[in-house]
């Protein structure tokens, strides 16, 4: 009398078991299923931020880009909203060392101030005579000549002999620069675009000015403090303001803030300019904690404006653009 009582209470059982083991497995898709949405919102969203930042970023490079604004312009600094905006920083790009004007013709004057630059680097004498050299034959234009120091020419190494470096980053491919180029910042002070020439004495840095002839440690720190203002920092509104002239020509005032005279600055005055046209510009923008960069080199033709101001007129070239 008591086996279908207890065949009862066998299926009862089973039947619960069956019940929660489904009721576990739906938890778990839902579970699951909750996961997944939100791994794409957490997706979706920082694809969004990303967009939104890079957005920030071109906005920022579209506003240098306008005639109008000048290093020191608030308006390179936007903050929109609580969580977007943008910062940008404008430097004078032949301030840098232009490794075409230098090679050019083998000018021992232009020549030199390239060593003196990479002696203050650090580079040992045997290495730099390897260094000059091979860059020097990876620019010549004349097959089957080579410099006295410069590595030999085989199947897997072969110059162009084009006569120029078409960027900064062939410097890595060059025979004996491979230490070199690969510390981090040993290109900051390198350009190779065409309308740089003579070094912008404006946005020149330290180690670029005292590898000029003719001016020691002390004098140039003198006038990078003068050059910089209070805050130590080149492009902002408290820069000293040098009576410029017309063109790029260096105005007296620079001279004499390099402590030089007339007969000592005749030595680098065809090396050097004041206040060139050519500005590297650096966008970052910003959303939430998602940042992007946009850098350009572009030229901005400048007219004088009363005794020091200075606006661009015309459209600017661009000669590079990429997102960092």
């Amino acid at each position: 009398m008591n086996r279908p009582c207890a065949n009862l209470k066998s299926d009862v059982g089973a039947a619960l078991l069956l019940s929660l083991w489904a009721l576990f497995l739906l938890s778990a898709m839902v579970i699951a299923w909750a996961l997944s949405i939100n791994s794409r919102l957490t997706v979706s969203s920082n694809a969004n931020r990303a967009l939104a930042a890079e957005a920030m970023a071109s906005s920022g490079a579209d506003v240098a880009l306008s005639r109008e604004i000048s290093p020191s312009s608030p308006n390179l600094h936007r903050q929109m909203g609580a969580a977007e905006g943008y910062d940008v920083q404008m430097t004078g790009e032949c301030g840098r060392l232009n490794l075409n004007f230098l090679t050019q013709g083998e000018d021992p004057n232009k020549l030199r101030i390239l060593r003196q630059y990479l002696n203050l680097k650090g580079i040992d004498l045997n290495d730099l005579d390897v260094m000059m050299d091979s860059l020097l034959d990876w620019v010549s234009q004349n097959r089957g000549l080579q410099h006295l120091n410069a590595c030999p020419e085989t199947d897997d190494y072969r110059p162009p002999h084009t006569g120029r470096l078409d960027s900064v980053e062939e410097l890595k491919k060059i025979c004996g620069w491979a230490e070199f180029t690969s510390k981090p910042g040993w290109d900051d002070d390198f350009t190779v675009v065409g309308s740089c020439g003579a070094i912008d004495l404006a946005w020149a840095s330290r180690d670029v000015l005292r590898a000029l002839p003719g001016l020691g440690d002390d004098a140039v720190d003198r006038f990078l403090q003068l050059r910089r203002g209070p805050d130590g920092i080149d492009g902002t509104a408290d820069d000293f303001q040098f009576n410029t002239t017309a063109g790029t020509s260096v105005p007296p005032d620079v001279q004499a803030a390099l402590g030089l005279n007339s007969q000592q600055f005749q030595q680098i005055q065809a090396l050097v300019q004041f206040r060139g046209p050519v500005l590297r510009i650096v966008s970052v923008g910003r959303s939430g904690d998602v940042t992007r960069s946009v850098q350009m080199v572009v030229q901005k033709q400048a007219v004088r404006i009363g005794a020091a101001a200075a606006i661009a007129v015309g459209r600017p070239q661009v000669f590079s653009w990429k997102e960092l």
